[in-house]
Protein backbone atom coordinates (compact mmCIF):
# COMPACT_ATOMS: atom_id res chain seq x y z
CA UNK A 1 0.00 0.00 0.00
CA UNK A 2 1.24 3.34 -0.20
CA UNK A 3 2.66 5.74 2.24
CA UNK A 4 -0.05 8.34 3.69
CA UNK A 5 1.08 11.08 1.79
CA UNK A 6 0.53 9.42 -1.21
CA UNK A 7 -3.04 8.22 -3.11
CA UNK A 8 -3.77 4.74 -4.30
CA UNK A 9 -5.77 4.83 -7.42
CA UNK A 10 -6.59 2.08 -9.94
CA UNK A 11 -9.18 4.04 -11.85
CA UNK A 12 -7.89 7.00 -13.94
CA UNK A 13 -10.32 9.79 -14.16
CA UNK A 14 -11.28 8.51 -17.66
CA UNK A 15 -11.72 5.11 -15.95
CA UNK A 16 -9.11 3.19 -17.37
CA UNK A 17 -7.24 1.08 -14.93
CA UNK A 18 -3.94 2.49 -14.29
CA UNK A 19 -3.68 0.04 -10.99
CA UNK A 20 -4.17 -3.81 -10.50
CA UNK A 21 -7.87 -4.54 -10.34
CA UNK A 22 -8.98 -6.30 -7.56
CA UNK A 23 -8.73 -9.92 -8.44
CA UNK A 24 -11.26 -11.44 -5.86
CA UNK A 25 -14.21 -9.80 -7.62
CA UNK A 26 -16.26 -11.39 -9.97
CA UNK A 27 -18.39 -9.94 -13.20
CA UNK A 28 -21.43 -10.08 -11.22
CA UNK A 29 -19.06 -8.06 -7.94
CA UNK A 30 -18.41 -5.28 -10.80
CA UNK A 31 -22.07 -4.86 -11.38
CA UNK A 32 -23.41 -4.79 -8.09
CA UNK A 33 -21.08 -1.94 -7.09
CA UNK A 34 -22.41 -0.28 -9.57
CA UNK A 35 -25.39 -1.10 -9.01
CA UNK A 36 -25.28 0.13 -5.06
CA UNK A 37 -23.60 3.50 -6.48
CA UNK A 38 -26.55 4.77 -8.68
CA UNK A 39 -29.52 3.39 -6.48
CA UNK A 40 -27.97 5.59 -3.26
CA UNK A 41 -27.58 8.58 -5.81
CA UNK A 42 -31.51 8.05 -6.92
CA UNK A 43 -32.29 7.63 -3.21
CA UNK A 44 -30.54 11.18 -2.62
CA UNK A 45 -32.15 13.11 -5.32
CA UNK A 46 -35.63 11.63 -3.90
CA UNK A 47 -34.79 12.46 -0.37
CA UNK A 48 -33.86 15.39 -0.87
CA UNK A 49 -37.08 16.48 -2.94
CA UNK A 50 -38.97 14.82 -0.32
CA UNK A 51 -37.70 17.90 2.07
CA UNK A 52 -37.97 20.73 -0.43
CA UNK A 53 -41.63 19.24 -1.14
CA UNK A 54 -42.39 19.34 2.65
CA UNK A 55 -42.97 15.97 3.09
CA UNK A 56 -39.80 15.24 5.34
CA UNK A 57 -38.84 17.95 7.86
CA UNK A 58 -34.69 17.12 7.01
CA UNK A 59 -32.32 15.06 4.48
CA UNK A 60 -28.82 14.43 4.23
CA UNK A 61 -27.77 13.88 1.05
CA UNK A 62 -24.27 11.95 0.16
CA UNK A 63 -23.75 13.12 -3.80
CA UNK A 64 -20.88 12.29 -5.05
CA UNK A 65 -19.37 10.22 -2.19
CA UNK A 66 -20.81 7.20 -3.98
CA UNK A 67 -17.53 5.65 -4.52
CA UNK A 68 -15.97 5.97 -0.88
CA UNK A 69 -18.94 4.31 0.58
CA UNK A 70 -19.74 1.63 -1.30
CA UNK A 71 -16.80 0.70 -1.86
CA UNK A 72 -15.92 0.63 1.59
CA UNK A 73 -19.32 -1.37 2.55
CA UNK A 74 -18.49 -3.71 -0.11
CA UNK A 75 -15.54 -5.55 2.26
CA UNK A 76 -17.67 -5.01 5.03
CA UNK A 77 -18.78 -8.60 6.50
CA UNK A 78 -21.89 -9.29 8.37
CA UNK A 79 -20.25 -10.41 11.66
CA UNK A 80 -18.76 -6.51 11.58
CA UNK A 81 -20.28 -4.08 13.30
CA UNK A 82 -21.05 -0.79 11.44
CA UNK A 83 -20.35 2.90 13.55
CA UNK A 84 -21.53 5.43 10.74
CA UNK A 85 -22.23 9.00 10.09
CA UNK A 86 -25.16 10.58 8.54
CA UNK A 87 -24.74 10.46 4.86
CA UNK A 88 -23.88 6.62 5.02
CA UNK A 89 -27.73 5.28 3.59
CA UNK A 90 -25.49 4.05 0.66
CA UNK A 91 -24.41 1.28 3.09
CA UNK A 92 -27.53 0.57 4.53
CA UNK A 93 -29.12 -0.19 0.52
CA UNK A 94 -25.85 -2.00 0.16
CA UNK A 95 -26.64 -4.28 2.68
CA UNK A 96 -30.08 -4.72 1.75
CA UNK A 97 -32.16 -2.73 4.84
CA UNK A 98 -35.49 -2.40 3.10
CA UNK A 99 -36.59 1.22 1.57
CA UNK A 100 -39.79 1.11 3.91
CA UNK A 101 -37.71 0.80 7.00
CA UNK A 102 -35.63 3.36 6.10
CA UNK A 103 -38.04 5.76 4.95
CA UNK A 104 -40.32 5.33 8.11
CA UNK A 105 -37.20 6.73 9.99
CA UNK A 106 -37.04 9.48 7.42
CA UNK A 107 -40.85 10.25 8.67
CA UNK A 108 -40.49 8.96 12.20
CA UNK A 109 -43.94 7.57 12.12
CA UNK A 110 -45.02 4.27 13.98
CA UNK A 111 -43.32 1.93 12.00
CA UNK A 112 -40.40 3.80 12.77
CA UNK A 113 -37.54 1.43 14.69
CA UNK A 114 -36.48 4.62 16.47
CA UNK A 115 -40.28 5.32 17.11
CA UNK A 116 -39.88 8.63 15.63
CA UNK A 117 -37.09 9.58 18.39
CA UNK A 118 -34.64 10.21 16.51
CA UNK A 119 -33.59 12.59 13.49
CA UNK A 120 -34.17 11.98 10.12
CA UNK A 121 -31.19 10.13 8.62
CA UNK A 122 -30.24 8.56 11.92
CA UNK A 123 -30.61 5.23 11.22
CA UNK A 124 -30.20 2.55 13.44
CA UNK A 125 -30.37 -0.96 12.34
CA UNK A 126 -30.37 -4.20 14.53
CA UNK A 127 -30.12 -6.63 11.94
CA UNK A 128 -26.54 -5.40 10.20
CA UNK A 129 -24.94 -4.17 13.28
CA UNK A 130 -25.73 -0.59 12.27
CA UNK A 131 -25.22 1.30 15.85
CA UNK A 132 -27.41 4.44 15.80
CA UNK A 133 -26.21 7.45 14.16
CA UNK A 134 -25.63 10.38 16.39
CA UNK A 135 -25.32 14.80 15.95
CA UNK A 136 -21.95 15.31 18.00
CA UNK A 137 -19.68 14.93 15.83
CA UNK A 138 -16.98 11.80 16.28
CA UNK A 139 -18.99 10.41 18.83
CA UNK A 140 -19.11 7.10 16.84
CA UNK A 141 -15.01 7.11 16.54
CA UNK A 142 -14.78 6.05 20.34
CA UNK A 143 -17.49 3.69 20.49
CA UNK A 144 -16.01 1.79 17.38
CA UNK A 145 -12.75 2.10 19.02
CA UNK A 146 -14.45 0.37 22.35
CA UNK A 147 -16.41 -2.32 20.45
CA UNK A 148 -13.25 -3.59 18.36
CA UNK A 149 -11.45 -4.07 21.60
CA UNK A 150 -14.28 -6.26 22.97
CA UNK A 151 -14.44 -8.13 20.28
CA UNK A 152 -10.35 -8.78 20.40
CA UNK A 153 -11.13 -9.82 24.11
CA UNK A 154 -13.52 -12.00 23.36
CA UNK A 155 -11.35 -13.23 20.26
CA UNK A 156 -14.43 -12.84 18.14
CA UNK A 157 -13.58 -12.66 14.00
CA UNK A 158 -14.98 -9.22 13.70
CA UNK A 159 -14.12 -5.55 13.07
CA UNK A 160 -15.48 -2.94 14.14
CA UNK A 161 -16.36 0.32 10.74
CA UNK A 162 -15.85 3.80 12.06
CA UNK A 163 -16.91 6.82 9.73
CA UNK A 164 -16.30 10.45 9.89
CA UNK A 165 -15.51 13.35 7.80
CA UNK A 166 -12.77 15.81 7.56
CA UNK A 167 -14.44 17.83 10.23
CA UNK A 168 -14.65 15.26 12.50
CA UNK A 169 -11.02 14.62 12.55
CA UNK A 170 -11.00 17.61 15.02
CA UNK A 171 -13.59 16.42 17.63
CA UNK A 172 -12.30 14.92 20.85
CA UNK A 173 -13.09 11.33 20.03
CA UNK A 174 -10.92 11.29 17.63
CA UNK A 175 -8.07 11.77 19.24
CA UNK A 176 -9.34 9.22 22.01
CA UNK A 177 -10.95 6.49 20.02
CA UNK A 178 -8.09 6.57 17.66
CA UNK A 179 -5.50 6.83 20.69
CA UNK A 180 -7.23 3.64 22.46
CA UNK A 181 -7.17 1.68 18.93
CA UNK A 182 -3.78 2.19 18.38
CA UNK A 183 -2.31 1.47 22.16
CA UNK A 184 -4.69 -2.11 21.96
CA UNK A 185 -4.42 -3.00 18.42
CA UNK A 186 -7.74 -3.08 18.23
CA UNK A 187 -9.41 -4.36 15.07
CA UNK A 188 -11.06 -1.39 13.70
CA UNK A 189 -10.82 0.72 10.84
CA UNK A 190 -11.41 4.16 10.96
CA UNK A 191 -12.91 5.94 7.49
CA UNK A 192 -12.35 9.60 7.18
CA UNK A 193 -14.11 10.69 4.02
CA UNK A 194 -12.13 13.64 3.13
CA UNK A 195 -15.24 15.91 1.63
CA UNK A 196 -13.07 18.84 2.06
CA UNK A 197 -15.89 20.86 3.43
CA UNK A 198 -17.47 19.84 6.92
CA UNK A 199 -20.45 22.15 6.17
CA UNK A 200 -19.09 25.77 5.51
CA UNK A 201 -15.39 25.43 6.81
CA UNK A 202 -12.68 24.33 3.94
CA UNK A 203 -10.25 21.13 5.14
CA UNK A 204 -7.27 23.12 4.82
CA UNK A 205 -8.69 25.47 7.79
CA UNK A 206 -9.28 22.33 9.82
CA UNK A 207 -6.12 20.82 10.03
CA UNK A 208 -1.96 21.64 9.67
CA UNK A 209 -1.52 18.66 8.21
CA UNK A 210 -0.70 17.85 4.69
CA UNK A 211 -3.11 14.69 4.93
CA UNK A 212 -5.73 13.61 7.00
CA UNK A 213 -4.59 9.97 6.59
CA UNK A 214 -0.66 10.63 8.28
CA UNK A 215 -2.29 11.62 11.08
CA UNK A 216 -1.95 7.42 11.64
CA UNK A 217 1.62 7.96 12.71
CA UNK A 218 0.95 9.30 15.77
CA UNK A 219 -1.45 6.86 17.23
CA UNK A 220 1.05 3.48 16.00
CA UNK A 221 -1.25 2.70 12.91
CA UNK A 222 -0.95 2.29 9.47
CA UNK A 223 -2.55 5.52 7.47
CA UNK A 224 -3.84 5.13 3.73
CA UNK A 225 -4.90 7.84 1.37
CA UNK A 226 -7.36 6.71 -1.35
CA UNK A 227 -8.81 8.47 -4.39
CA UNK A 228 -12.39 8.18 -2.98
CA UNK A 229 -14.26 8.54 -6.50
CA UNK A 230 -12.16 5.30 -7.46
CA UNK A 231 -14.54 2.59 -6.29
CA UNK A 232 -12.20 0.20 -7.14
CA UNK A 233 -9.48 1.28 -5.06
CA UNK A 234 -11.45 1.85 -1.90
CA UNK A 235 -12.33 -1.40 -2.03
CA UNK A 236 -9.23 -2.75 -2.28
CA UNK A 237 -7.71 -0.13 0.56
CA UNK A 238 -10.90 -1.42 2.99
CA UNK A 239 -10.55 -4.94 2.20
CA UNK A 240 -6.43 -4.90 2.74
CA UNK A 241 -7.58 -2.84 5.95
CA UNK A 242 -9.78 -5.80 7.51
CA UNK A 243 -7.17 -7.93 6.81
CA UNK A 244 -4.76 -7.05 8.68
CA UNK A 245 -7.28 -6.07 11.51
CA UNK A 246 -8.25 -9.79 11.66
CA UNK A 247 -4.54 -11.05 11.70
CA UNK A 248 -3.72 -8.51 15.01
CA UNK A 249 -2.17 -6.06 12.84
CA UNK A 250 -3.78 -3.61 14.31
CA UNK A 251 -5.99 -0.82 12.86
CA UNK A 252 -6.37 1.67 10.14
CA UNK A 253 -7.07 4.82 9.13
CA UNK A 254 -8.29 5.26 5.70
CA UNK A 255 -8.21 8.53 3.72
CA UNK A 256 -10.42 8.38 0.94
CA UNK A 257 -10.44 11.77 -1.12
CA UNK A 258 -14.01 13.43 -2.61
CA UNK A 259 -16.09 15.89 -2.43
CA UNK A 260 -19.45 16.53 -1.62
CA UNK A 261 -21.26 17.95 -4.98
CA UNK A 262 -23.95 19.42 -2.96
CA UNK A 263 -25.34 20.86 0.23
CA UNK A 264 -24.58 19.56 3.90
CA UNK A 265 -27.96 18.74 4.63
CA UNK A 266 -31.34 20.21 3.51
CA UNK A 267 -30.74 23.18 5.20
CA UNK A 268 -27.68 24.29 3.91
CA UNK A 269 -26.53 26.48 0.64
CA UNK A 270 -22.99 25.76 -0.38
CA UNK A 271 -22.78 28.73 -3.13
CA UNK A 272 -22.41 31.00 -0.54
CA UNK A 273 -19.05 29.69 0.67
CA UNK A 274 -17.88 27.65 -1.80
CA UNK A 275 -15.47 29.15 -4.97
CA UNK A 276 -17.21 29.74 -8.03
CA UNK A 277 -16.84 26.72 -10.38
CA UNK A 278 -15.45 24.00 -7.27
CA UNK A 279 -18.04 21.79 -8.21
CA UNK A 280 -18.16 22.06 -11.85
CA UNK A 281 -14.60 20.72 -11.46
CA UNK A 282 -15.26 17.73 -9.05
CA UNK A 283 -18.41 17.12 -11.31
CA UNK A 284 -15.52 15.84 -13.71
CA UNK A 285 -14.07 13.17 -11.67
CA UNK A 286 -18.12 12.18 -10.88
CA UNK A 287 -17.44 8.62 -9.16
CA UNK A 288 -20.26 6.88 -11.21
CA UNK A 289 -19.10 8.04 -14.19
CA UNK A 290 -15.61 7.30 -13.88
CA UNK A 291 -17.21 3.24 -12.82
CA UNK A 292 -19.70 3.49 -15.46
CA UNK A 293 -16.60 4.21 -18.65
CA UNK A 294 -14.83 0.95 -16.46
CA UNK A 295 -17.58 -1.59 -17.09
CA UNK A 296 -18.37 -0.52 -20.50
CA UNK A 297 -14.50 -1.13 -21.24
CA UNK A 298 -14.99 -4.26 -19.69
CA UNK A 299 -18.55 -5.09 -21.56
CA UNK A 300 -20.39 -5.26 -18.47
CA UNK A 301 -22.71 -2.30 -18.63
CA UNK A 302 -25.58 -1.77 -21.17
CA UNK A 303 -27.97 1.45 -21.38
CA UNK A 304 -30.80 -0.79 -20.99
CA UNK A 305 -29.43 -3.06 -18.28
CA UNK A 306 -28.88 0.41 -16.11
CA UNK A 307 -32.18 1.83 -17.29
CA UNK A 308 -33.94 -1.44 -16.19
CA UNK A 309 -32.62 -1.65 -12.90
CA UNK A 310 -33.04 2.15 -12.10
CA UNK A 311 -36.16 1.57 -13.16
CA UNK A 312 -37.29 -1.07 -10.75
CA UNK A 313 -35.58 0.84 -7.53
CA UNK A 314 -37.67 4.15 -8.10
CA UNK A 315 -41.15 2.43 -8.47
CA UNK A 316 -39.91 0.33 -5.12
CA UNK A 317 -39.02 3.93 -3.83
CA UNK A 318 -42.50 5.48 -5.02
CA UNK A 319 -44.47 2.42 -3.04
CA UNK A 320 -41.88 2.20 -0.46
CA UNK A 321 -42.30 6.62 -0.05
CA UNK A 322 -46.18 6.60 -0.01
CA UNK A 323 -46.68 3.65 2.49
CA UNK A 324 -44.41 5.59 4.97
CA UNK A 325 -46.01 8.84 4.24
CA UNK A 326 -49.75 7.13 4.96
CA UNK A 327 -48.29 5.46 8.28
CA UNK A 328 -49.86 7.25 11.83
CA UNK A 329 -47.15 9.02 13.87
CA UNK A 330 -46.00 7.00 16.68
CA UNK A 331 -49.12 6.71 19.69
CA UNK A 332 -48.01 9.15 22.82
CA UNK A 333 -47.68 6.57 25.18
CA UNK A 334 -44.37 5.16 23.08
CA UNK A 335 -43.19 9.05 24.89
CA UNK A 336 -42.69 6.72 28.70
CA UNK A 337 -41.49 3.15 26.60
CA UNK A 338 -37.99 1.49 26.19
CA UNK A 339 -36.17 3.60 29.21
CA UNK A 340 -37.08 1.54 31.85
CA UNK A 341 -37.80 -2.24 31.66
CA UNK A 342 -40.49 -1.80 34.57
CA UNK A 343 -42.08 1.78 34.13
CA UNK A 344 -41.28 3.64 37.47
CA UNK A 345 -44.36 4.90 39.71
CA UNK A 346 -43.91 8.58 39.13
CA UNK A 347 -43.04 8.01 35.23
CA UNK A 348 -46.41 5.97 34.94
CA UNK A 349 -48.35 8.59 37.16
CA UNK A 350 -47.15 11.37 34.57
CA UNK A 351 -48.19 8.94 31.16
CA UNK A 352 -51.57 8.47 32.98
CA UNK A 353 -52.07 12.22 33.72
CA UNK A 354 -51.04 12.67 29.75
CA UNK A 355 -53.42 10.45 28.61
CA UNK A 356 -56.59 11.61 30.86
CA UNK A 357 -55.70 15.33 29.56
CA UNK A 358 -56.01 13.89 26.19
CA UNK A 359 -59.05 12.07 26.81
CA UNK A 360 -60.91 15.02 28.16
CA UNK A 361 -59.62 17.86 25.89
CA UNK A 362 -58.69 16.05 22.51
CA UNK A 363 -55.90 15.28 21.03
CA UNK A 364 -52.68 17.51 21.62
CA UNK A 365 -52.42 20.71 18.80
CA UNK A 366 -49.74 20.93 16.15
CA UNK A 367 -48.22 24.31 16.53
CA UNK A 368 -46.67 23.99 13.43
CA UNK A 369 -43.24 24.56 14.13
CA UNK A 370 -41.16 24.89 12.01
CA UNK A 371 -38.18 21.76 11.61
CA UNK A 372 -35.58 23.37 14.10
CA UNK A 373 -32.27 22.86 11.46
Amino acid sequence: MPEAAEMLQILDAAGKASGKVPSDLTKDDFRALFHAMVTTRVFDQRGLNLQRQGRIGFFVPGVGQEASQVGVGYAIRPEDWIYPSYRMHSVALLKGVPLRTMLDQLWGNATDLSKGRQMPNHFSFRQIHWVSISSPIGTQISQAAGTARAAQIRGDDTVAWAWFGDGGTSSNDFHAGMNFAGVWKAPCVFVCENNHWAISVPHDRQTASATFAQKAKAYGMRGIRVDGNDVLAVYQAAKEARELALAGEGPTLLETVTFRMGPHSSSDDPSRYQPEGLKEEWEEKDPIERYRAFLKSKRLWTKAWEEEFTAAFQEALVTAINEAESAPAPAIETLFEDVYAEIPQGLAEQRDALLEQIRRGGDIEDTGGAFPL
